[in-house]
């Protein structure tokens, strides 16, 4: 048997509530050993898909892979469940437990026995650098040790496949990067990862390739540098209050740019020579250069409105 080479395989899959349609028809695969971002503003229908993904919401139409199973069926489902992780939004820990009870309770759902459950979640715990704090109530936790505690808790049954839906959301800056630092470990040792977030940098440092999605349907995918590079270029000029110079001169020279009234923004790949003619002639106030992120590619494809 060759091994799986797609951990998730998605054809037209579509995803309806009534007459809302939530999943638009997409097609997409998440190779093994690699972690696959789902990106998109509020109302994409990126957790939409997740849910079908991990089984908790059926498929409206097309065909749904995972780990080689299909999961319209019910029988192959309950085998892909017990193959998979999943750390969902919410932290729904059990607060009447300590932090190793919701590990050891929650392994059991996976048949495991109590010697086995409790050698691994001492050893996630030490993963998670928590082992100090293994008979802590849960309402004593901070925000960033839950969320830190609920992807332990999904790694319990050591999954070929780790979903993580938006797991940094609400977390401080020191929380968000020591989070990142145990998913980078988990990559480099060849776990499967799919990945919802609306951080842009936690997207282009975690994610190997990804989609973006709006409105149910796919609006690109491919690897963070590449799409970089083929919607926002290397480096952005912005220019506030921009007069009606500096208009007429990006649009005789052709150049890619984002004309939101009160800024402007120059999508750039050389950039020196047009930042001298363009700081020298046509900024009032001075005028930034700075490198092209994913979040630029995110905002130019979406939208900048604000979405319910």
């Amino acid at each position: 048997m060759t091994p799986m080479e797609y951990v998730v395989e998605a054809e037209n899959l579509q995803k309806t509530f009534g007459a809302f349609t939530a999943v638009d028809g997409i097609s997409f695969r998440a190779r093994r050993g690699e972690c696959f971002g789902i990106l998109g503003p509020n109302g994409a229908g990126k957790t939409s898909t997740i849910r079908m993904i991990y089984g908790f919401s059926p498929l409206s139409g097309g065909s749904l892979h995972v780990l080689g199973e299909d999961v319209t069926r019910r029988r192959t489902l309950r085998k892909v469940k017990y193959r998979i992780g999943v750390c969902q939004q919410d932290n729904n820990l059990d607060p009447e437990l300590s932090v190793l009870q919701n590990l050891e309770v929650f392994a059991s759902y996976f048949d495991l026995a109590a010697p086995q459950a409790a050698e691994r979640a001492l050893a996630l715990l030490q993963f998670i650098a928590l082992e100090n704090r293994k008979d802590t109530p849960i309402p004593e936790l901070s925000g960033g040790l839950m969320r830190r505690l609920v992807l332990a808790r999904a790694l319990i049954n050591e999954p070929d496949l780790l979903i993580l839906d938006e797991p940094t959301t609400g977390l401080d800056p020191q929380s968000r990067h020591q989070l990142w630092e145990r998913l980078e470990g988990l990559r480099a040792r060849g776990i499967s990862i799919l990945l919802t977030t609306h951080y842009m940098e936690e997207a282009a440092r975690l994610c190997d390739r990804l989609i973006i999605m709006d409105h149910g349907r796919i609006l690109v995918e491919g690897r963070p540098q590449d799409l970089i590079r083929d919607h926002a270029g290397k480096d952005i000029i912005e220019v506030g209050d921009p007069g009606e110079e500096l208009r007429a001169f990006v649009r005789d020279r052709g150049l890619r740019h984002d004309d939101l009234g009160h800024r402007i923004l120059i999508y750039c790949d050389e950039r020196d020579q047009l930042y001298r003619e363009v700081s020298e002639h046509y900024c009032r106030d001075g005028c930034i250069l700075r490198t092209a992120t994913l979040e630029d590619v995110f905002l130019k494809l979406t939208g900048r409105e604000l979405r319910e």
